[in-house]
Parts: structure tokens; sequence; C-alpha cells
């Protein structure tokens, strides 16, 4: 698939992997919708992209209020006309033993990762069954295919995310729509100072897993190539977190052995 010229609606543009991935799909040439609740900063990712007001536009959203889904679409289409691309990355992360997490935290993450995601996409769906065209792709994490220590809420809404656009790619494959599911490891972002502890306060620092990993640009750079290769899912990592994958897939019982020693925060 190629970006160039394309119109690509993006939420959690406002920092971390978002952030990347704006600029990276600027560079492709991609006209771009960015939304996240803090307009400030989308202004910010706005102004270094070095794109035109012609080329961008900036949305805010809240994925938590999906009653305004229908009239933010509905501005995109005024301003664009089509939506080629919806890249699904908004979301929030959990620091927490599930012993130690309020429900109420738990509905949070699955309320932001799970349902905010699955209200923009079916808002958007008919405008791509219209044009008989497009690419959803869905941000998840190395945890939506394993369950580790500290992530309990947060790797029960990443599950969520594969098992609805697994379903969904079956549905649409002869509308023209392809779907996408990422799944990045540690990227070295602010994504742990933002996540909820079990009262659903912010963590509000860096652990040491994070700060370990790849770089948010490496990560928006394997998502372009994903995209432009046509992949149907990836997992965007360091050796560590894909070799997790494959051991939970062949060997069960050595990953259960494994995830218990692992350092994750």
């Amino acid at each position: 698939m190629e970006l160039k010229g394309k119109v690509v609606w993006l939420t959690g543009a406002s920092s971390g992997i978002g952030e990347a991935l704006t600029y990276a799909l600027a560079k492709e040439g991609a006209r771009l919708v960015i939304s996240a609740r803090r307009k400030e900063e989308l202004e910010r990712v706005r102004m270094r992209t070095g794109l035109s007001e012609a080329d961008i536009m900036i949305l805010p959203l809240d994925l938590k209020k999906q009653e305004e889904f229908e009239a933010k679409k509905d501005e995109v289409l005024a301003r664009f006309g089509r939506i080629d691309v919806l890249l699904n990355n908004g979301g929030v992360s959990q620091r927490s033993l599930a012993k130690d997490t309020h429900v109420d935290v738990d509905r949070q993450l699955f309320e932001v990762n799970f349902f905010g995601t699955l209200a923009l996409t079916k808002v958007v769906l008919p405008v791509l069954l219209k044009q008989q065209s497009g690419l959803i792709v869905a941000v998840s994490s190395a945890v939506g295919k394993f369950g580790s220590p500290w992530r309990s809420g947060y790797a029960a809404s990443k599950h969520a995310l594969h098992g609805f656009f697994d379903s969904l790619r079956a549905e649409v494959h002869n509308d023209g729509i392809r779907v996408l599911l990422v799944c990045p490891g540690f990227v070295v972002t602010n994504i742990s100072y933002n996540a909820l502890k079990g009262d659903g306060t912010k963590l509000s620092s860096m652990d040491n897993a994070t700060s370990k990993g790849i770089s948010k640009e490496e990560c928006a750079r394997q998502i372009i190539a994903a995209i432009k290769s046509d992949k149907e899912e990836v997992v965007v990592s360091n050796f560590k977190e894909k070799l997790g994958v494959y051991v939970k897939r062949f060997l069960p019982s050595l990953f259960s052995l494994m995830i218990r020693k692992v350092a994750v925060r």
C-alpha cells in the first residue's frame, strides 16, 4: 500500500508511538488527521510535521466519549472527503497486580483500549465499505499475545482487540478492506508515566523495562513497513518479546516458567 496522498486518521498522536507515526506518515506524503485529548500537544506535533494546513487536520478526541465519534467522522469527511486508513493507536497501560487492582480500573482500561477503539472503528467502517477500500490498523501489544504480571487488565483489553479484529478481517475481506494488528513490546515512551495503578492513579515514573525498549522512531518505522507490505499482524519489539510469542505458542509450559521470572517493570 502506498501512503502518498492517502488520508490517515491517527489516534493517540500527541506523544509516544503516535507522535513518531505522525512524523513518519508525513514523510510518506500522507494527508493526516491527528487525534488525542490535548489540543495544545497536537498543535505542537502539527508544527513539527512541516505539513501545510491543507494536508493535516487537528481533531481533538477522547476515546471515552464515544457519543462524539460520529460528529468527528463527519468533520474528517467534510475536510478530506474520504478516509483511507484508520490507525487506532490511543490507549492506556497498567502497572499493578490483579489482587490490588480495583475492578473500576479494569473497566477503564477496557473502555479506552477496547471499547474506544471498537466504537471508532464501527463509525469509520461504513465509509470504508462505501469506498470498497481502506485499511484499519489496531495497535495492540505483545501482551495482546500473552499475559504478563502487572498487566492483567491491560493484557485482557489487548487480547480482546485480537478477537474483534481477527473476526472483522474475515468479514470485510471481500470488501477491499484490510486489517493490521500491531503488537509492540517495550518501546521508550511515556507509557509507564501514564499507566494506571491499582487505585486508578497514574504511576508517574519511567519503569526500568520500558527504558530498555526500542525507540519510538524504530517502532514507527516497522509499523509503516508492515502497512506497505500488506501484513496482517506484526510484533514490533526486541528479540525477547518476539521469542515470548513463539514460546507461548509452541511451548506453553516453558513460557509459564519464563514469564514468572521476566522483569516487566
